[in-house]
């Protein structure tokens, strides 16, 4: 199944823990210093540099792109380095997050809450991830480099539902 995830979020409800879908559409890059300094934002009651609402967040740090190349390649972070920080931009609008491993505890909560999604990118595949890259588009903290925020336009790019929005988590065994 092809989602776009900028105008098909109501498919969300639809997905399971382990279904596997092609994500196309705009999504931001942010990693620990980027959230950092989001939640330092937030903190202060600063403006954000984009929209929480009904966005999300790709957990990547890209490799430089090489000519004739729209982005370096794209492989996911691991995504628990991000948990100090996920509830609040959950609370206030995230709509999903894309990463690789497992969740705290707090994130999975604050997924059901919310009504949210956490997508699992496949460790290894950036090459493949960075050839989804439509588009990129410079936000914020361009002094962070690879760890800056971009919006990246994507297209049919291949993920796992690792935690749906019920609470069913791919990385709990029965």
């Amino acid at each position: 199944m092809i989602i776009n995830i900028n105008h098909e979020q109501e498919l969300f409800s639809k997905l399971h823990a382990g279904d596997m879908v092609y994500l196309s559409g705009e999504v931001y890059t942010a990693r620990d210093a980027a959230h950092k300094r989001l939640l330092e934002m937030i903190n202060g009651n600063e403006k954000l540099p984009f929209d929480l609402a009904n966005n999300g967040i790709y957990y990547v740090g890209p490799t430089p792109a090489r000519p004739n190349q729209i982005y370096g390649s794209a492989g996911p972070t691991t995504s628990t380095r991000m948990d100090i920080y996920t509830p609040t931009l959950l609370d206030l609008g995230l709509k999903f997050m894309i990463g690789k491993g497992k969740r705290s505890l707090e994130v999975k909560n604050a997924i059901i809450k919310n009504k949210a999604i956490y997508f699992v990118a496949a460790g290894g595949a950036g090459a493949l991830y960075g050839n989804c890259v439509k588009k990129v588009e410079a936000i914020a903290f361009e002094d962070l480099l690879s760890e800056a925020i971009n919006k990246i336009t994507i297209e049919k790019f291949p993920v796992f539902v690792g935690i749906d929005m019920y609470g069913n988590d791919i990385y709990e065994e029965d």
